[in-house]
C-alpha cells in the first residue's frame, strides 16, 4: 500500500490552516511514518505535483490522501478521521468525524 498526502500552499505562500492541523495530528499520533509521500499543491504553480494529482483525481480540497494498493483503483480521502479509521485501522469517534465534515462544509446545517 502506498499513501500520499497532498497539502496546499496558498497564493501568498502560507500553508492552509487545515493542512497544518492534519500534519500536526499525524505527527502527534505517530502516523506520519505511515505516509509514503507528501506532495504540495501550490496555488502559485499550476504545474506543482499536488495540483496535478488533485486534477487527476478531481479533488478540490486539501489536505487529502491518495491510497493505492496493487490491482485496485486509488481511493481518495478528504476527511482525516475517516482516513485514520479506514486506512490506519484506528478507532476514531463519530463525533470527531462529523465535526470535521461540518467544519469542511460550512454550507451544511444540523438536522
Amino acid at each position: 500500500m502506498k499513501i500520499t498526502l497532498v497539502k496546499k500552499l496558498l497564493a501568498d505562500g502560507s500553508p492552509c490552516k487545515k493542512c497544518g492541523d492534519v500534519l500536526q495530528k499525524l505527527e502527534e499520533s505517530g502516523y506520519m511514518s505511515r505516509i509514503d509521500e507528501v506532495l504540495v499543491a501550490d496555488e502559485r504553480d499550476p504545474d506543482s505535483a499536488g495540483i496535478k494529482v488533485a486534477a487527476q483525481h478531481n479533488v478540490n480540497r486539501a489536505p487529502f490522501f491518495v491510497v493505492e494498493e496493487d490491482g485496485k483503483a486509488p481511493v481518495i480521502y478528504t476527511v482525516y478521521f475517516k482516513f485514520v479509521k479506514e486506512v490506519l485501522a484506528q478507532k476514531t469517534s463519530e463525533t470527531d468525524e462529523l465535526k470535521e465534515i461540518m467544519n469542511d462544509n460550512p454550507d451544511l446545517d444540523y438536522i
